[in-house]
């Protein structure tokens, strides 16, 4: 079965969430935990929650996806941005222990001119403090396209911060096609070698989810603009490779691409089409 999904609003709440879901024939889904830019989190509606809940067994769902917002930088060199990303860290790991299934996805961050090194150190000290060794919730590091001084545009990136996590079993790592395509990595060519790579580098017991997204830009731009599917740079039969591999279909897959609803739902019924069970 392809485990497959897009990111939804989350401002009508969780059951909200899922019906859309299930109206796109998808069994998963990502969220943003609150305002991608900003801004405190929402109080949880706990009556939404628990029917949520209730209706994901009903409907068999597999793991979701919790997103971070953009704001969290845990790279900063600004010790107030670091708090925020510490506190919202520790907030919504503590609401993702009340929905069991759930991964925590975010993105390394940007440096902002202190240097690669010391970014990995300053996000893996974050990551120390906020992971909990009994903790449910496995956190993603998500792979990056490189724009300006973000850290994670290559594999090497990632595995020093997981190198330096305590706990690492509560971690892993979300690869974005647009990213590692915009970061210079041949997934359209040679995805054998890209995942060889990813092996030998990090470790595909890492990788735990897939952003399925067509890039606007070709290999090497380090710009990070997701295309609808089949419409960029890696293409339809690109895309459905990395569906189909052996080493990747098990995996959810969440769509992020330029689109509402109805569009997700033609990318869904396309993948589900060209996927082999």
């Amino acid at each position: 079965m392809l485990n497959i999904g897009c990111h939804v609003s989350s401002s009508n709440g969780y059951v909200k969430m899922l019906e859309d879901t299930i109206y796109i024939d998808g069994n998963t889904f990502q969220w943003f935990t609150r305002n991608p830019r900003g801004g405190a989190a929402k109080e949880l509606d706990m009556d939404d929650l628990n029917e949520f809940l209730k209706l994901r067994e009903e409907k068999v769902f597999g793991l979701l996806l919790a997103h971070a917002p953009y704001t969290l930088n845990a790279a900063s060199d600004k010790e107030e941005t670091r708090e925020f990303a510490k506190e919202v860290f520790k907030y919504d790991l503590g609401i993702l222990e009340k929905i069991p299934g759930s991964m925590y996805n975010f993105h390394p961050g940007s440096h902002k001119g202190q240097g690669v090194e010391k970014g990995i150190e300053l996000v893996s000290e974050i990551l120390n403090e906020v992971i909990d060794e009994n903790q449910k919730t496995i956190v993603l590091l998500e792979t990056m396209a490189g724009k300006g001084t973000e850290i994670g545009s290559n594999f090497n990136e990632i595995r020093k911060i997981i190198d330096n996590v305590k706990y690492k079993d509560k971690i892993g790592v979300c690869l974005d096609t647009c990213h590692v395509n915009d970061a210079g990595y041949d997934i359209v060519n040679d995805l054998d070698g890209v995942l060889k790579e990813f092996d030998n580098v990090i470790g595909l017991r890492y990788l735990k989810a897939i952003h399925l997204n067509d890039s606007m830009n070709e290999r090497g731009s380090h710009k990070d603009r997701h295309e609808k599917i089949g419409k960029g740079f890696i293409g339809l039969e690109a895309i459905v490779r990395i569906i189909n591999h052996p080493l990747l279909k098990h995996l959810p897959f969440f769509l992020e691409t330029p689109n509402e609803l109805d569009g997700y739902k033609e990318e869904i019924a396309l993948l589900k089409e060209s996927y082999n069970e």
